[in-house]
């Protein structure tokens, strides 16, 4: 893999609170765009991160990484959470981009559905559908909020 790491962005910034753009079809191949999703993986690796968005490095654009233990990582490009589960669970979480006043994540309870179905584009622009259960269902619905400008900040249980 040949990225390169980009600067994480944190809250408040601006971009963080934006829509995200959908990545038209022809554009999935191209070489830069690859080159984007190389350098997204690279940098959610380098920071151990369970996933990241592309706001998170600055880039209004719907595109997704999610790190798969002992797999490769999953790329969602133009995620739709088509299917939610009724049932929901209160985990903890955290995020790359909210931090605190000494550079540590914020941690706190987010109340998520367990079981999601999402469909994207993969990496070689193929249409596809995942079903998420547990971590993945959560991790998933934490990136697609960044992709809407929103923040697990804004979901904490009080």
């Amino acid at each position: 893999m040949s990225g390169n790491i980009k600067e994480i962005i944190h809250h408040p910034h601006p971009t963080l609170r934006k829509k995200s753009s959908s990545i038209p079809e022809k554009k999935i191949t191209q070489k830069n765009f690859q080159q984007f999703l190389d350098d997204l993986e690279v940098t959610m690796l380098s920071k151990d991160g369970a996933g990241l968005a592309a706001p998170q490095i600055g880039i209004n654009d719907r595109v997704v990484v999610i790190a798969k233990e002992g797999e490769k990582s999953l790329f969602l490009i133009n995620p739709q959470i088509i299917k939610k589960s009724w049932g929901k669970a209160i985990e903890e979480e955290g995020c790359l981009s909210v931090i605190d006043d000494k550079g540590r994540i914020i941690y706190g309870p987010v109340e998520r559905h367990k079981r999601i179905t999402c469909s994207y584009y993969d990496r070689s622009g193929k249409k596809k559908k995942i079903q998420g259960d547990e971590r993945l269902s959560r991790v998933i619905q934490h990136e697609v909020d960044h992709l809407d400008g929103v923040l697990f900040i804004d979901h904490l249980m009080k």
